[in-house]
């Protein structure tokens, strides 16, 4: 198992493919085009909480007194035609953890 954090682009999901290796990572845009799964932040959450924050110092608040903010969730994006194509079965207790399974 492999595991790849940001700053990769497409080239990285298709050499893991290549290589017959089993990859997990930090996004779900990986899992979208074709990864096998990704666990991280979840993206449309970070968003509120990055408008939030931009609304507040449009607000007049300084930004030095705005708390720092961490994601508090997370998801679970598996691929099964990934695994499919890697020879993988993925266990059910896997699967039924996931936020989401692309067939």
């Amino acid at each position: 198992m492999v595991v790849i954090t940001f700053g990769f682009d497409a080239g990285i999901v298709e050499l893991a493919a290549k290589q017959q290796l089993p990859a997990i990572y930090s996004s779900r845009a990986y899992v979208d085009i074709g990864g096998l799964m990704a666990y991280g932040p979840d993206s449309a959450e970070i968003a509120r909480q990055c408008a939030d924050e931009v609304h507040q110092i449009l607000s007049g608040v300084k930004p030095g007194e705005i708390p720092i903010s961490q994601p508090v969730k997370f998801e679970l994006v598996m691929n099964l035609r990934t695994a499919n194509a890697l020879r993988l079965t993925l266990p059910q207790s896997l699967l039924a953890r996931a936020d989401e399974v692309i067939e």
